[in-house]
């Protein structure tokens, strides 16, 4: 949706739009592979039709997505052309040069003539990359419009610095211009104050400036907007995992999207969380099954995960198909654990920084995609979730760097291998999963000093080695494994 948002926002920009009569989208790889069981069709109908993950109201897609499949037309601005997308949206299982998740998005005018292409790169975490984009970096396309990817009131010119290494012109608002765009912003970043590029360096930071890794991302991050504007983007970010939550929890529905005609289990399962912790009343957990811990963790995820396959709002953190694993860990400490003397923001803020830092980690060292396999995303939300937690439960950096660590180190070679390409199995269970070992792995972390043999660095490397040399086939291909030996219906 990002990326089809941001080529049409271009096409204004190149005084193109108004000429368009035709679009047509080319999805490559595992993109295309998994593409109709992701809603990947969907998405991009949508940003075509200029809307964004955040705004987008998610009760009318479906609708939405039946009139333009039914009329074959898509409104673009005041204008309706002809689109079919059985025609117009051609999927390839070969993969373009940069990236699995690639697609290419072409417009044409009355004659048939070449207007605009533009090919995006889907490398997770809601990241949309172009070919001149290299992945390594952290600065992406986030914003539906690529002017404002940076805030011009917010940056020093002077400290503005390029992928590529070489100066570009600035325009009279402090822009940095393109040659293909006037507006494109995003492959420049402002400096960070505190900048890492791996678990040692950012260690070496806490150490010498004696912060935690929640505050050194915050100090970063003041390079790019107010502390209020930092603060108010995180509780927006956690009030969006929160609501997918109790959107899942509260639902009417009973089965999920799909041809797998896989059931809601979040609403029952939390009415059994709570009568169970009802009749407990302070009392030891007489079985383990029952353990409100591990119910909530499990119940928080599966409620996160049955709203994304229902196409609802949910946080990519770091992807839409682990995107359980860290609003239910944190929502399970909130509910059993926080102290009544806390802040509850200042503990929401610690846990979503701490996490951000070792995402941050894992896209520049390894992958946040499934195109890795599983590793890249329930292994990263899980070792993302380990950290955040073993944060705001009084870890050292140390000791969170281990808990991040132990979280990725167990789940290493994870396949993707989705049935029938859908975000269902084992996605929904798998991310009640990483909730828990997320929690495992910080409290191992915490019992310790913070000393271990792997190293946060060791496991990324390791993560990176096995996804590139893992088959194709486990790789969000649904060529493999649970795909091919789980009956559809």
């Amino acid at each position: 949706m990002r990326a089809a948002r941001i080529f049409i926002e271009e096409s204004k920009e190149l005084g193109v739009f108004d000429k368009i009569r035709q679009v047509r989208v080319d999805l490559y790889g595992s993109l295309a592979a998994t593409g109709i069981g992701h809603g990947t069709d969907t998405a991009i109908l949508l940003g075509l039709e200029g809307e964004t993950p955040e705004g987008v109201d998610t009760d009318t897609i479906k609708s939405r997505v039946d009139v333009i499949k039914e009329t074959k037309s898509l409104t673009l601005g005041s204008n309706k052309i002809s689109f079919d997308p059985k025609t117009n949206i051609v999927f390839h299982k070969e993969s373009l040069p940069q990236h699995p998740n690639g697609m290419r998005l072409s417009t044409y005018d009355a004659e048939g003539d070449l207007l605009s292409v533009n090919e995006f790169y889907s490398i997770g975490g809601g990241f949309v990359v172009n070919e001149k984009t290299r992945v390594a970096d952290n600065v992406y396309y986030k914003d539906a419009r690529v002017d404002h990817a940076l805030d011009p009131s917010s940056v020093d010119v002077s400290e503005i610095h390029f992928l590529n290494g070489k100066s570009k012109p600035q325009s009279k608002k402090g822009r940095p211009v393109s040659p293909s765009s006037p507006a494109r912003t995003a492959q420049n970043f402002v400096r960070a104050a505190l900048p890492f590029h791996n678990a040692a360096s950012l260690l070496d930071i806490c150490e010498k400036e004696k912060l935690s890794i929640a505050q050194v991302v915050y100090k970063n991050e003041l390079q790019w907007r107010s502390s209020e504007e930092i603060k108010k983007r995180l509780l927006g970010i956690w009030d969006v995992m929160n609501k997918s939550i109790e959107n899942g929890i509260n639902s009417t529905e009973t089965y999920l999207p799909g041809l797998l005609k896989v059931k809601r289990r979040s609403p029952a399962l939390y009415k059994q969380l709570m009568a169970n912790v009802g009749q407990q009343n302070g009392q030891p957990v007489p079985n383990l099954a029952k353990s409100p811990v591990l119910s909530a963790l499990s119940v928080f995820a599966i409620a996160v995960q049955e709203e994304n396959a229902a196409m609802r709002r949910v946080v990519t953190a770091p992807t839409n198909g682990a995107a359980g694993v860290v609003p239910s860990v944190l929502k399970c400490y909130l509910t059993f654990f926080s102290p009544p003397n806390r802040s509850l923001i200042d503990q929401e803020r610690e846990y979503l920084l701490t996490a951000a830092a070792i995402g941050m980690l894992y896209k520049r060292g390894a992958s946040i995609s499934a195109a890795e396999g599983c590793q890249g995303e329930i292994g990263v939300a899980t070792s993302m979730s380990a950290a955040g937690i073993c944060a705001i439960l009084g870890g050292t950096p140390q000791q969170v760097e281990n808990a991040a660590e132990i979280g990725m180190e167990h789940s290493l070679g994870l396949t993707c291998d989705p049935v029938n390409g859908a975000v269902l199995i084992p996605c929904i269970e798998r991310n009640a999963i990483g909730s828990v070992k997320a929690v495992t792995s910080a409290q191992l972390a915490l019992n310790g000093d913070g000393s271990h043999k792997v190293s946060l660095d060791n496991v990324i490397e390791t993560m990176r080695q096995t996804g590139l040399e893992m088959s194709h086939k486990y790789k969000e291909t649904s060529l493999g494994g649970l795909a091919i030996n789980v009956p559809v219906c």
